[in-house]
């Protein structure tokens, strides 16, 4: 286990440094160990000025925006966790609207704002829990809308400096980009989308109307969202209720009996029951059917 050097980040980062965090109150299952440090970036610049002096002291980091789509362990992370907060957002409306928000955005709060200015083409993202940079790291979709048809540019950070990607670069698939799963430093900033003009009400209602049905289709209560991507042709919660597992409990985490792709936290939960019961439900639908369930959250910490 690496023991990281407090001492050099006090001296680099100040009264803005915080110590042994929990970051269970960051996620949305609320699950999760401590963070050995803790700093909240406030702007874009802020964030990439914080991930530029990590990397200059080669110091791991774990960069938290909801917590959506995402189970640390009970162990914690050994690192520094940065939470994004960085949340400016610029339109443009002019022939070809758009709007710029940094990545600490949610993606609810871009919708609704962009709703009432009486843009449409982001409605389906007043569903979506998570911020702006999960979503463009992950290709986040809803209801037949998704990133890789809104984004137009990205602004990254890397080793090499800022820089700007298209929607091209990105190379998307479902729940997926080039910079999800592969050795590639980079946190992204901002990103452009674009909209068109529309109706108010109706873009308003339109958003009510997913937002209705999400209520109708996925259970409330602490959790990372869909646990498991959907198989080609498939669904991963049909999968698993037809495994026998909706309701399935393993200490206080369980299988929905709403939807069997949502684990819901019920309290005091650990990340190891929730491992036990991923752990269950990938065997059982893999000797019933002979598909392999892949996450769709991501696992962070040992």
């Amino acid at each position: 286990m690496m023991t990281i050097p407090l001492p050099s980040l006090r001296a680099a980062f100040g009264d803005r440094l915080q110590e042994n965090v929990s970051l269970a109150a960051y996620t949305s299952a609320r699950i999760g160990g401590n963070a050995d440090a803790f700093i909240i970036a406030h702007s874009a610049d802020e964030l990439a000025e914080i991930v530029s002096q990590l990397w200059e002291m080669n110091i791991p980091y774990l960069l938290l925006g909801s917590g959506s789509n995402l189970l640390i362990s009970d162990a914690g992370f050994h690192g520094v966790a940065v939470l994004n907060k960085a949340k400016e957002i610029r339109f443009n409306e002019g022939e070809n609207p758009s709007v710029n928000a940094e990545s600490g955005v949610t993606m609810s709060r871009l919708a609704n704002q962009s709703a009432t200015r009486a843009f449409a083409g982001l409605e389906w993202a007043a569903t979506v829990p998570g911020t702006v940079g999960g979503a463009v790291y992950g290709n986040a979709g809803a209801f037949g809308g998704d990133m890789a048809g809104a984004l137009l540019h990205v602004k990254l950070l890397t080793k090499a400096g800022r820089e700007t990607w298209t929607v091209e670069d990105m190379r998307y698939v479902y729940r997926s980009s080039t910079l999800k799963g592969v050795a590639i430093k980079a946190i992204i900033l901002s990103a452009e989308m674009k909209l068109k003009k529309g109706e108010q009400a109706q873009i308003q209602e339109r958003m009510r109307s997913f937002i209705q049905k999400r209520k109708d289709t996925q259970p409330p209560g602490a959790s990372m969202g869909s646990m498991f991507k959907n198989p080609e042709g498939d669904y991963a919660g049909r999968l698993i209720e037809e495994a026998g597992l909706k309701g399935t409990r393993i200490g206080n985490v369980e299988i929905s009996d709403i939807h069997a792709n949502f684990f819901i936290n019920h309290g005091e939960t650990k990340a190891s029951d929730v491992i036990a019961l991923v752990q269950l439900a990938q065997e059982s639908v893999k000797e019933k059917f002979g598909v392999s369930l892949e996450l769709e959250i991501e696992v962070v910490g040992e």
